[in-house]
């Protein structure tokens, strides 16, 4: 007989699918960005691999992060907010640049997920309480 976890919270479910979909977009950037250093001309090839192993990286630490949010695993969960709080510069310095299209919806997505993953029902949901 087994018996089945519980459900995840709406919360803690809709964090991990926007970190999933973050790590996605960031992985089609990094193969944008290694395509652009392979085909391209960088004036920097060495900086330019840097920035696109930088990218992928991070695709890389989201998906994991989504992976062990969704396994309920609490020592994902501060990773996957201090990943969150960075989007916040980025984001107003991208608004502040005359991107602002941009910025503020990465400000917007940024705070939404860090209150997605302190919730109370997030919280009971990694025993955290």
């Amino acid at each position: 007989m087994t018996i089945a976890a519980p459900s995840l919270p709406a919360g803690l479910r809709w964090a991990v699918r926007v970190l999933a979909a973050q790590a996605v977009a960031l992985g089609l950037l990094a193969g944008y960005l290694a395509y652009q250093d392979l085909a391209g001309r960088a004036t920097d090839l060495v900086s330019a691999l840097f920035v696109t192993g930088f990218a992928a990286g991070g695709a890389v630490a989201l998906g994991l992060l989504s992976r062990g949010l969704h396994r309920r695993r609490a020592a994902a969960r501060a990773p996957a907010i201090v990943l969150q709080l960075m989007l916040l510069p980025v984001g107003y310095y991208m608004s502040v640049g005359g991107l602002a299209w941009l910025g503020v919806p990465l400000i917007v997505l940024g705070i939404g997920v860090v209150f997605l993953l302190v919730t109370p029902a997030t919280t009971r949901a990694f025993g955290l309480d």
